[in-house]
């Protein structure tokens, strides 16, 4: 039975119980529907956090709910050991909506997960095994995630430094400067990866011709090309893997977030150069369990069903010329593509995302001064008129 708790209650023993890792806003939230959320108190927000990406359907979409409901009442976990019916459905649904030249997948829970995946599938399949200086190629500003081999690749100092002695090998070039990368990649390297829009790093968008280059340097070199769409994918950029924008065939792409419309999936998914695994080599305990697997195959359908890529594009395009539209000295850049929008101001971001929460709206920062935004690909138009009317009354200087 549940017991009716108070604002303070919750918080009291988040604060108490909890590890202590996390920065929180004083909110508590119990409830959501589409783009919108519910605190404790009833206080209504429009949500442009988007659950930092994962929630691109929205909160409790029925097409979800109905899902994991049936599901649920016939079984939660089948262990990788065996065949299962859901399971099946959705790699096979994976590998047709993804890229070209994807050919298999593996399921885990996470993004991270799915990034430890390829960078292990990518040393393995290159047999570059040999420790090299540039071993793994990343980006500088780049966010992988904050397992040990992910957080060897994230170029954050602040989350890499207290876990050092980190993977060796692993080079951080420029992002967007391919004489940089040229000079630093060898025979030994076995992959370089980076991100499309890189998230956390500011909502920085790749330049198409710069990314094309990357992958045709890989393919000289005889390196993997991995992309980490774990933000991007799923129709959040426009299309519904960012790769698309730009004809992108990476080897492997590691994907999560929005996969199963909010429940905790992953996957990396593996091209052509790389072909099937060997046994044993790599495993994951709850990786496409058939209860997540329903949801992600719910979500798949309804994001295709409902346009929603093709709506993320227009309504990005839209909050963009909303935001830029916008007359305040401390707007730097407004960028992003699709529905990942950033503002860039000449200050820190977090008095103003503060004061824009107190108006109803939710985001949050990436870097210490980008406001990013991550609403629901089915937000509303008025939503997001609203969005820019409040973050126009926040940044105005009057």
């Amino acid at each position: 039975m549940e017991e009716m708790v108070s604002r303070n209650q919750v918080m009291a023993w988040e604060e108490k119980y909890e590890s202590g890792v996390y920065n929180k806003q004083p909110i508590v939230l119990v409830r959501g529907e589409g783009a919108r959320v519910w605190d404790i108190d009833g206080t209504e927000y429009i949500d442009c956090v988007g659950g930092h990406g994962a929630a691109n359907l929205g909160h409790a979409h029925p097409a979800v709910v109905a899902a994991v409901t049936a599901q649920a009442q016939r079984m939660f976990l089948s262990p990788n050991g065996f065949y299962n019916d859901m399971r099946a459905q959705l790699l096979k649904e994976l590998v047709r909506i993804a890229p070209p030249g994807i050919e298999r997948a593996f399921l885990c829970s996470s993004g991270t997960e799915a990034v430890e995946a390829a960078l292990k599938f990518a040393r393995l399949a290159t047999k570059r095994t040999k420790l090299a200086a540039s071993f793994i190629i990343s980006t500088m500003r780049a966010f992988h995630g904050r397992t040990m081999g992910a957080l060897s690749t994230t170029w954050n100092k602040a989350y890499r430094e207290p876990f050092e002695p980190l993977i060796p090998g692993v080079t951080f070039v420029p992002y967007g400067k391919l004489d940089r990368l040229e000079k630093v990649m060898d025979d030994q390297t076995a992959a370089v990866i980076l991100e499309v829009v890189q998230g956390e790093g500011g909502v920085n968008p790749g330049d198409g011709e710069y990314l094309q280059q990357v992958q045709a340097l890989c393919q000289e070199r005889g390196a993997l090309f991995i992309v980490d769409e774990v933000q991007t994918g799923f129709g959040r950029t426009g299309t519904m893997f960012a790769c698309e924008h730009y004809d992108l065939r990476p080897d492997l792409i590691a994907v999560a977030k929005s996969i199963a419309g909010g429940l905790p999936m992953g996957a990396a998914l593996i091209g052509e150069r790389l072909g099937e695994m060997p046994k044993k080599v790599h495993g994951n305990t709850f990786g496409g369990n058939p209860l997540v697997c329903a949801a992600a195959l719910a979500t798949i359908h309804a994001l295709e069903t409902e346009h929603l890529p093709e709506r993320a594009a227009k309504l990005g395009a839209r909050l963009m010329d909303g935001f830029r539209a916008i007359n305040s000295p401390l707007i730097r850049e407004v960028r992003g593509l699709g529905l990942m929008v950033g503002i860039e101001l000449k200050t820190q971001s977090g008095p103003y995302l503060g004061a824009l929460a107190e108006k109803g709206v939710l985001a949050l920062p990436a870097g210490g001064t980008v406001m990013r935004f991550l609403p629901p690909l089915v937000i509303s138009e008025a939503d997001i008129e609203t969005v820019i009317e409040k973050v126009a009354l926040v940044l105005s200087t009057d």
